[in-house]
């Protein structure tokens, strides 16, 4: 069984800063894929970062700049470091993994969601 479990979302004002991790554990073979997606009360999830196995980066172009993605391979786990946090970035954060176990094909699993609000 896979488990994504995230830490460091909060309350922040505008303009400060927020490191969200993931740590993915489990029987897990391979990670291809690890990332974050956010959803905002009444809006769709909506892809802000995630980065392949390669190192390859796929930015959200309303957080370029802002945002930066890392992993460490070693550990499985995946960080965002927030900065210049803007009002429109409050929602549940969710880690996302496509990874393979021990036995079987690559499936995309989720974390629980942390949320982050910004506001004065």
């Amino acid at each position: 069984q896979v488990q994504l479990v995230e830490s460091g979302g909060g309350l922040v004002q505008p303009g400060g800063s927020l490191r969200l991790s993931c740590a993915a554990s489990g029987s897990i073979f391979r990670i291809y894929v690890m990332g974050w997606y956010r959803q905002a009360p009444g809006k769709e999830r909506e892809l802000v970062a995630v980065m392949t196995s390669g190192g390859n980066t796929n930015v959200a172009d309303s957080v370029k700049g802002r945002f930066t993605i890392s992993r460490d391979y070693a550990k499985n786990m995946v960080h965002l470091q927030m900065n210049s946090l803007k009002p429109e970035d409050t929602a549940v954060y969710y880690c996302n993994a496509v990874l393979s176990t021990t036995i079987g094909n690559p499936i995309n699993y989720w974390g629980q969601g942390t949320q982050v609000t910004v506001s004065p």
